[in-house]
């Protein structure tokens, strides 16, 4: 699941970053050549997705949020599966004992498949909670990313600015046209700001 919202990630950075440049470089002459210092000369460069955002600090810390509230949702449901396995465990011991009649057993038994249900449909609604939490926040990360190359694009003088991971639709790319880590910097520096 973590591989997949990698190349999901990589995938939609490169939409943004495409459609964003497109849309903002629509037919506009810059009037800035040359290159800045540290990037390259040039109208295309790339950065490498997985490394920006696994090292992006803003990732790390929605990602314990997450794993707290995984925890969380695991506890809850522990508890209820317990309670449940006691219950059922007492209801096998009182009907091997003989200690109900079978009309109370049967609506024992009711109730036990009806706990049962409830336990199944909380776990369904817990994942599902957790699966639209994650992708929430990956759209959060790839947009502070996209934002953050919008407010730069000055700095940075680019038509297009790619998002490369492995499997992605970039097979190849220069080194030289690497912005990866000066864009890692930047973003972390700015979050870090905007955390305080």
């Amino acid at each position: 699941m973590k591989k997949l919202s990698i190349v999901l990630y990589a995938v939609i950075f490169l939409a943004i970053g495409v459609l964003y440049f497109l849309h903002f470089s629509g037919g506009k002459k810059s009037s800035h050549t040359g290159s800045v210092a540290g990037v390259p000369e040039g109208s295309i460069a790339y950065v490498n997705i997985d490394s920006v955002i696994i090292n992006f600090n803003m990732f790390s810390d929605k990602r314990a949020d997450l794993v707290t509230k995984q925890k969380s949702a695991e506890a809850e449901l522990n508890s209820k599966g317990g309670q449940y396995e006691k219950a059922a465990r007492d209801y096998q011991d009182k009907v091997n004992k003989g200690l109900v009649t079978r009309a109370t057993a049967a609506q024992i038994e009711q109730s036990l498949v009806q706990q049962q249900q409830e336990l199944v449909s909380l776990r369904d609604k817990l994942q599902s909670n957790l699966v639209e939490e994650e992708q929430v926040m990956n759209r959060q990360v790839l947009e502070y990313i996209t934002n953050y190359l919008e407010e730069h694009k000055s700095e940075y003088n680019y038509k297009y600015i790619f998002g490369k991971s492995f499997g992605s639709v970039v097979l190849y790319s220069d080194n030289t046209l690497d912005i990866t880590q000066r864009v890692l910097e930047g973003i972390n520096k700015k979050y870090q700001t905007e955390k305080k």
